[in-house]
């Protein structure tokens, strides 16, 4: 008798079954995962080629990149409850085909305003596909360690997506052309499909789950008004009235947003979860950590080829050893938790990333890649380290049953950092490239002592792999 990775037991050789159908449950669920990480990234490197076929300014090219972002942010909560009102593996069939669709559409956009659509309905299927993937690699493995297992696999696997996109756009970009980055995606959905299809069984419907629409709405209103004031701010400044409106629709937005969530029976987020110190310091941390890491992105992807005047695949292989160290965090981060505690390590690891950024402040415009290139490993180390660590935070501190919301509302946080970077970074640097990555340098390494500062707030047990 053998006990397989469902945890029931069985015949050895009937066991094999269960497993491998698990296997490759794990396989499309990355695929989905990661494919959704991986073009959050991946289009920073090829900004300047879209610029220059399509048109556009750094507000244009700002909205390619934060329009997926917004729509993603927005919306990943009510597509997770959808999931369990229609079944995952429903719901994640159709946000792989729409992503799938959608990314053919920006490959083959002709102008940057159907390009900016197509990236925002790109994000409307990945809202679709990460909560349900991992609604679905739970339903797979039933066994908690074989569970736990799977979701490490399925987490670094993103994580190497999103850490390699600018690397990837590079080579694609200066191989194939920037619309290659787009049309990569369809073999990878067609795979997805066809292995969630065949191999992934539908998880148990709820009915008494359904979408928020009035929190749906006003968690809408608030990101988009949110990103048009940051974006615009490059283009008419931080004080102009239009900005100024933006910022405060946003603000009576987000506060509508929080009544209507304290009185729904249901709500879309459930501000409770908010009382528990952990949950809200990791999901503060998930938003501040990628203000200063994917808003550095974009500048940096601009300064590379504006300023330094890199192709594509320079400017990808810029961000290669960066790359790298995300990985070699991401693999490392769970013991130096265990070893040191999550706290110590989150805050180590802040400091290390604000030594780094503060290390790059150095850069100017005839500044040399070795001058650059070891902080830039720091930064990739660190923030290596802080994600696999406030993720595993942010899950042990709510009952199993709620890690569904909690991971939807974590992927919320982080989005909304992305976009939120992505503007004022972004804007920043619209009137003097140099002068505003440096200025985007000295707030991130600012967020990131920030990040240090929290990490008192975790509790001491909660760490990767625990």
């Amino acid at each position: 008798m053998a006990t397989n990775e469902l945890g029931t037991k069985g015949p050895d050789t009937a066991s094999e079954s269960p497993r491998r159908s698990a296997g490759w449950a794990l396989l499309a669920t990355s695929l989905g995962f990661g494919v959704v990480q991986l073009d959050v990234s991946v289009v920073n490197v090829a900004i300047k080629p879209i610029g220059a076929d399509l048109g556009g300014g750094v507000s244009g090219l700002q909205w390619v990149v934060g329009a997926y972002t917004l729509a993603f942010a927005a919306l990943i909560l009510s597509a997770g409850a959808l999931g369990d009102r229609i079944g995952a593996k429903r719901m994640f069939i159709g946000g792989f085909a729409l992503f799938t669709l959608a990314s053919a559409a920006c490959g083959l956009a002709p102008s940057l305003a159907v390009l900016i659509a197509a990236r925002a309905v790109q994000g409307v299927g990945a809202a679709m596909l990460v909560p349900c993937s991992l609604s679905l690699l739970s339903h797979a493995y039933r066994d908690p360690r074989a569970r736990a297992r799977a979701v490490g696999l399925w987490a670094a696997g993103a994580s190497v997506a999103l850490a390699g996109g600018p690397l990837l756009g590079g080579i694609l970009t200066a191989t194939l052309g920037w619309r290659s980055i787009f049309f990569i995606n369809a073999p990878i959905g067609l795979a997805g499909i066809l292995l969630t299809v065949r191999f992934a069984t539908e998880t148990t419907r709820s009915a008494d789950r359904g979408v928020d629409v009035p929190g749906q709405l006003t968690a809408i209103v608030a990101l988009a008004a949110l990103a048009g004031a940051m974006i615009e701010a490059g283009h008419y400044g931080f004080a102009a009235p239009l900005v100024l409106a933006g910022f405060g629709v946003a603000a009576v937005a987000l506060a509508g947003f929080v009544i209507i969530e304290g009185r729904r029976r249901r709500p879309m987020l459930p501000l409770n979860l908010f009382r528990i110190r952990t949950f809200s310091v990791s999901s503060a941390i998930g938003v501040v950590i990628n203000v200063a890491f994917y808003g550095l992105i974009f500048v940096l992807s601009l300064y590379f080829q504006d300023t330094r005047h890199y192709s594509a695949l320079l400017t990808g292989l810029a961000f290669a050893p960066a790359t790298v160290a995300v990985a070699a965090a991401n693999l490392t981060a769970g013991r130096l938790a265990r070893l040191a505690g999550p706290r110590a390590t989150l805050a180590g690891a802040a400091l290390l990333l604000a030594a780094g950024l503060g290390g790059m402040l150095v850069i100017g415009p005839g500044t040399g890649y070795p001058a650059i290139v070891v902080q830039f490993m720091a930064v990739g180390f660190g923030l290596g380290v802080i994600v696999p660590v406030v993720t595993a935070a942010l899950l042990g501190s709510v009952d199993p049953s709620r890690s569904g919301v909690a991971s939807g509302t974590l992927n919320t946080a982080r989005q909304t950092g992305s976009v939120v970077g992505v503007g004022l970074f972004g804007s920043l640097a619209a009137g003097h490239l140099v002068s505003g990555l440096r200025l985007a340098l000295v707030i991130s390494a600012g967020l990131a002592l920030l990040v240090a500062g929290l990490a008192a707030g975790l509790r001491p047990e909660a760490s990767p792999g625990a």
